[in-house]
């Protein structure tokens, strides 16, 4: 007779990789599918939310949630964490108010306080007082005349290499450097990876597509979910879905139907090379999805550099914001996207996108007009739950006895969701109680950063990326 798992999960982005690897801690027997050939294949992240600081649209408790979300799964993964601060500013054209920005970033420090008052593991981002500094224009005039410095080591030395570059008298005063760190993708991949086969408890199948789910829990089984492969049925007892931009598709098949959105977005890799030392992460703070949206600059290994342009030229695409229908769970794309997705980006477009890029930024940092193509752009697809595009944490919900879907908006979001099914299944009574705390594992704990440096290097290389791309600006021991 076939293995019975006690939960399916299927799709192993970061949601679906951090669900498996707590259920393993637990001691929990599950399966995960993943119909690519290594996990965390979703929409690219680069940054780490610590206080939602590139949301200036967003409510207070988004930002709190951000940041607490942030912390703990920095925790998890902290090898994939790049300790460099990022850069905030508002151009002159910009509506958004200092002022509001500055309460906020009060408001950030206090609660970050309070989580490190709760436990002292959490102050991961640096001691409270140093959460933020603002620069004024004397401050910048000051800086300005420093060296550059190849490794900096303060907030400082920070800002003397970044307004080297920046043509502030396009800024708003003051401009703010705060603690939200770079998020490498590629290492919390292999970490995650290599944890999920070293577990006992879980059972990971790659380059696995789902065909069907049946739902077979009236039928007095010793189980309740069959998931169909090309060549096998799965029998599992608790169902997780998973699939990101893709769970509508699931959903049709189970016969729900909810409202979600589902966006393709892209970011572009550019090589540079404009002083000795690095820089922080830089952000022009502007209004989405109009020609003046929020430009991101993100510092990368090797002199790589990621660009965001939230622009319908650069990484927003028209009609890459699709709304499900009434009687479908899945929203569709247009052909070119999905085209995108299935097989890639034309020479053409990957040039024409990356130029524009490239043009955006050097707006504000003028010698970045010398940057030049460095890979392909990273991409992807994600699924918004409900109808607010402007939703930035992740959503969990149960819409049957036995499922849950996950639908995070950023990586952030992934251990929250995991807690919260966890909860759930200890209601059905798949699981005892257990007091265990959530935010640590001994699986991610048990891989060493040499293991990581080699899978993520692999990871980058086999998805056509420039390896340095998997490796950290401020190198970790």
């Amino acid at each position: 007779m076939n293995k019975i798992f006690d939960v399916g999960i299927i799709g192993g982005g970061v949601s679906g990789v951090v669900i498996a690897l707590q259920l393993a801690e637990l001691g929990i027997e599950n399966i995960l599918f993943e119909q690519k050939a290594s996990v965390v294949n979703g929409p690219p992240f680069c940054h780490l939310h610590a206080g939602g600081n590139l949301y200036p649209e967003i409510s207070d408790e988004q930002c709190k949630l951000l940041m607490k979300q942030s912390i703990d799964m920095a925790r998890l993964f902290p090898q994939s964490i790049d300790e460099r601060p990022t850069f905030i500013s508002v151009p002159k054209t910009e509506k958004y108010s200092l002022e509001d920005i500055e309460r906020r970033l009060q408001m950030l420090v206090s609660y970050y306080q309070e989580l490190i008052d709760e436990d002292p593991l959490n102050e991961i981002l640096g001691a409270p007082a140093d959460y933020y500094k603002i620069y004024t224009s004397e401050d910048l005039k000051k800086l300005k005349n420093n060296p550059s410095f190849k490794r900096p080591n303060s907030p400082d030395e920070w800002m003397s290499n970044a307004i080297q570059l920046i043509d502030v008298d396009k800024l708003k005063m003051p401009v703010v450097l705060v603690q939200e760190y770079g998020w490498n993708l590629f290492r919390l991949g292999a970490q995650a990876q290599l944890a999920l086969l070293k577990s006992d408890k879980t059972n990971l199948k790659l380059n696995t597509e789902i065909q069907n789910i049946k739902d077979v829990r009236n039928e007095n089984l010793d189980y309740n979910w069959e998931i169909y492969t090309s060549d096998k049925v799965y029998k599992v007892n608790y169902l997780v879905n998973s699939s990101g931009f893709k769970t509508g598709e699931f959903d049709e098949s189970l016969d729900l139907n909810v409202e979600r959105l589902i966006e393709f977005k892209a970011a572009y890799v550019s090589k540079w090379q404009p002083q000795e030392g690095l820089i922080p992460e830089l952000i022009f703070h502007g209004e989405r999805g109009t020609p003046h949206g929020m430009a991101q600059l993100t510092p990368y290994s090797g002199d790589y550099y990621q660009i965001h342009g939230m622009t319908n030229d650069i990484t927003l695409f028209k009609n890459g914001l699709v709304k499900s229908k009434r009687e479908d769970a899945q929203p569709e794309f247009n052909e070119d996207i999905k085209d995108k997705l299935k097989n890639g980006w034309p020479d053409e477009e990957i040039e024409s996108r990356t130029i524009n890029a490239i043009n955006y930024i050097s707006k504000f940092v003028p010698s970045f007009e010398t940057a030049e193509i460095g890979g392909p752009p990273l991409f992807g697809a994600q699924q918004i739950p409900g109808n607010d595009p402007e939703l930035r944490v992740g959503e969990v919900s149960f819409p049957c006895k036995l499922y849950a879907r996950s639908e995070i908006v950023k990586a952030s979001s992934a251990l929250s969701v995991a807690e919260q099914i966890i909860e759930k299944i200890q209601e059905v009574g798949l699981l005892k109680s257990s007091d265990k705390k959530l935010n640590t594992n001994t699986l991610l704990d048990s891989i060493r950063k040499e293991e990581i440096d080699v899978l993520a290097a692999d990871l980058a290389k086999m998805r056509g990326y420039p390896e340095a791309l998997s490796r950290l600006v401020i190198e970790k021991d």
